[in-house]
């Protein structure tokens, strides 16, 4: 799913420079979701094998297995469905989920039975540590909140265009930070296991953290509905609720200038590499998130690529780089952890952040000029403004190209992994 949400993502990049390209067969309307779908797809599998992974160290129990594959089928069917419904235009969604609504009963469904089999293996568990937490509100905020998506279905909520858009435009946010629990659970249980403590998942800031974060999760998403005509007090509560990631900002500077000694320790270690570099696009993310809170620079981005960026920053500096840290931990546990990456995988791993970074600026610098002709008194026409857009959008193009091939040489690498160790 990562490599495809990344291919689709190159074809749309195409159409920014050539908007004739693939018009005529699956076109951009259709390349969007798909890339779009794939990436969330990513994520969601990825943070379900971490999560279950993660249990079965902790409780020394494998998880019920029947569950799991019954689980694992209900996403295919729903992939595979959602992926016939795009290459043939049989839309029927909204924002984000395009796709008809029949195959969103299989993915909650499927959620179901992934927090049964999460639930029945942990709730014998004594004393949590924070990421065991983290797990289990993701998993229940993130079926609530994928419920709510659907509430467009009923029509009291659909006829009402502002309502409709409040609600899918909170529940986008929503879900981000459902799903940020899940994830960033992993990363938490990650550094307890390379330290080889419990330092982390019993430590008092890091509930205080979690807290903070499931407090942004429940009311964060005011921030998004800014330009709605919505109640004023829900758009105060956004605001100040988005300034509360601030703390996030100041603890991971604070923290990153501790952590030398442990760089130098664990930084052969792919693992820990991947979660300092999530660490730093967090700094990133919150650092562009927090500003994109503010009233008068919302104004301004809403809509534009920015917020493109801050998805695609967020989507794969910190969770892509945190499922690629559980990717080696999990699928064979202690590679490189005793032996030095080859120069080709350092030689990627930067790469990768050079194109990430490369592909967030491009995307950030035209979000802000197109803003900027929005608002402007004077504008010139739209395809001009596109035009003095397209340096940008060839730097975001080649800069995706070299993420679709530097993930490719991971993906390569840990799937011959496994495939040793099952015939070894």
């Amino acid at each position: 799913m990562l490599l495809t949400g990344l291919f689709f993502g190159v074809l749309a990049a195409v159409v920014y420079i050539s908007p004739e390209f693939l018009k005529n067969s699956i076109g951009f309307n259709s390349l969007r979701p798909l890339h779009v779908s794939s990436a969330l797809f990513w994520i969601f599998l990825g943070a379900t094998g971490s999560v279950y992974n993660g249990v079965m160290i902790v409780t020394g129990q494998k998880v019920n297995n029947t569950i799991a594959i019954a689980q694992w089928i209900l996403w295919m069917i729903a992939i595979i469905g959602i992926f016939i419904s795009y290459f043939t235009k049989h839309f029927g969604g909204r924002e984000y989920w395009e796709f008809d609504p029949v195959w969103a009963l299989p993915i909650a469904v499927a959620w179901i039975l992934f927090f049964v089999n999460f639930y029945k293996h942990i709730y014998k568990v004594r004393n949590w540590p924070v990421y065991m937490w983290m797990w289990f509100t993701g998993l229940v905020f993130f079926f609530f909140s994928f419920t709510e998506n659907y509430l467009w279905l009923f029509p009291v909520f659909r006829e009402h265009f502002v309502t409709d858009m409040t609600i899918q435009w909170k529940v986008n946010g929503s879900l981000v930070g459902a799903w940020n629990q899940l994830v960033y659970g992993t990363a938490f249980f990650l550094m307890d296991r390379i330290t080889g403590t419990k330092a982390v998942g019993k430590n008092n800031l890091a509930f205080a953290m979690y807290f903070l974060g499931l407090f942004n999760l429940m009311f964060n998403w005011g921030h998004h509905i800014y330009t709605l005509p919505t109640d004023k007090y829900i758009r105060y509560i956004g605001y100040a609720v988005s300034m509360t990631e601030w703390i996030f900002f100041v603890k991971i500077i604070y923290n990153w200038k501790k952590s030398v000694s442990d760089i130098q320790k664990h930084y052969h270690y792919f693992p820990y590499r991947f979660i300092m570099a999530s660490d730093f696009w967090v700094f990133i993310n919150i650092g562009l998130a927090s500003l994109l809170s503010i009233p008068a620079i919302n104004i301004y981005t809403h809509g534009t690529h920015v917020t493109v960026a801050h998805a695609m920053g967020t989507t794969i500096g910190i969770n892509s780089m945190i499922l690629l840290a559980a990717c080696f931990e999990f699928l064979k546990p202690g590679l490189y952890r005793d032996m030095k990456p080859t120069f080709r995988m350092n030689l990627n791993f930067w790469t990768l952040q050079i194109c990430l970074i490369v592909l967030f600026l491009s995307l950030n610098i035209a979000g802000f000029k197109k803003g900027l002709w929005q608002l402007s008194e004077n504008q010139s026409s739209y395809s001009m403004m596109m035009q003095s857009l397209q340096p940008y959008f060839i730097a975001f193009l080649f800069a995706g190209i070299g993420l679709l091939i530097t993930f490719s040489v991971f993906g390569i690498t840990l799937l011959r992994n496994v495939k040793s160790s099952l015939y070894s």
